[in-house]
């Protein structure tokens, strides 16, 4: 599965399938996805202890009969663990502790996260005789509940075999091995982007569709079996934008940042999209009119000039508390 060529040995002893007194993983993050993956691990059968600065996230995590800790030094040493924060920056505070202890053998981080970031963690853990696997995954919350994820992994063949316990319990084996360390956000972050570039075009072409007084559930449904369907044409426009919920749990703030970390991706390496940057521009453009807070489905209105077929009802009212990037 993983055709990259290895960028660094994992260590002989790790564990290499999750069983018996190694079979215990710390979760940091226990926000929408982490809490969800936190209890698919519990229903799976590993012994987990969950870590957030929130005490309501641990009290979330608790009823779902997950054991929680108050300090991340708590969890430090657990064989396994699997972080979903808000950033990179809160992974490269985050990892140095669970090093601190020994006994942390495999560090998974789900985070939408930066490849830099992550060849930095990768390396530490390598000094400690662990491993780091970065692993940024998409699904949503219901996908994190039902170990049903999808996920772009980066990492050595010996690194990836080393976290497949973790990865094949969240994802049910629907992931992808993209390349070496920092692959998978790099991925990830071009995903994003190119939902964000969808989203914003779906929502012109749907102005377009309303201004001639087409009925926009039909017009989507027909798209979406035609050569321009997309996920957001078949899922996310019935789902949370021609229903009027605007609920996905997602943050538009966390979208248009996502935008811009894929731009300063192709930067690192001399590229200048333009249509990504038109993206990055129209996802400003919708912050500054929605805030970061609103959901990130309310984006294609922003994008409509004739109408407001796709605008909330009360875009006031809108808004999410998602603190994890899961698209």
């Amino acid at each position: 599965m993983d055709t990259t060529p290895p960028d660094g040995a994992a260590p002989a002893d790790l564990p290499s399938d999750g069983s018996g007194a190694e079979r215990r993983v710390a979760v940091v993050g226990l926000g929408a996805m982490g809490g969800a993956m936190a209890a698919t691990l519990h229903r799976a059968g590993w012994a987990v202890t969950g870590y957030d600065p929130s005490p309501d996230a641990r009290a979330r995590a608790a009823d779902a009969g997950v054991a929680t800790a108050e300090r991340l030094e708590d969890v430090a040493g657990t064989p396994f663990a699997v972080l979903s924060l808000p950033s990179a920056r809160v992974v490269e505070q985050t990892v140095p502790v669970l090093l601190e202890r020994e006994g942390t053998r495999v560090v998974l981080d789900t985070t939408t996260s930066e490849p830099a970031t992550s060849e930095a963690m990768a390396a530490a853990a390598r000094e400690r005789g662990a491993v780091f696997v970065d692993a940024p995954v998409s699904g949503g919350a219901s996908g994190a509940a039902t170990g049903a994820l999808s996920a772009f992994v980066g990492g050595t063949a010996d690194d990836v075999r080393a976290a497949e316990p973790l990865l094949a319990a969240l994802t049910g084996g629907q992931y992808a091995v993209v390349g070496g360390t920092g692959a998978g956000n790099v991925v990830k972050l071009l995903n994003n982007v190119l939902c964000a570039t969808n989203l914003i075009a779906v929502g012109e072409a749907m102005d377009v569709a309303a201004a001639h007084g087409l009925d926009l559930a039909t017009v989507a449904q027909a798209v979406s079996g035609a050569s321009g369907g997309s996920a957001v044409t078949a899922n996310a426009l019935p789902r949370w934008v021609l229903s009027g919920t605007f609920d996905s749990g997602f943050a538009l703030g966390l979208m248009a940042r996502d935008v811009g970390l894929a731009l300063d991706v192709a930067a690192a390496r001399g590229a200048k999209p333009s249509l990504l940057a038109a993206t990055h521009d129209a996802w400003q453009r919708a912050l500054a009119e929605r805030g970061p807070a609103a959901d990130f489905t309310e984006a294609p209105a922003t994008a409509a000039t004739a109408t407001t077929a796709l605008a909330p009802a009360d875009p006031t009212a809108r808004s999410t508390t998602s603190s994890e990037d899961d698209r």
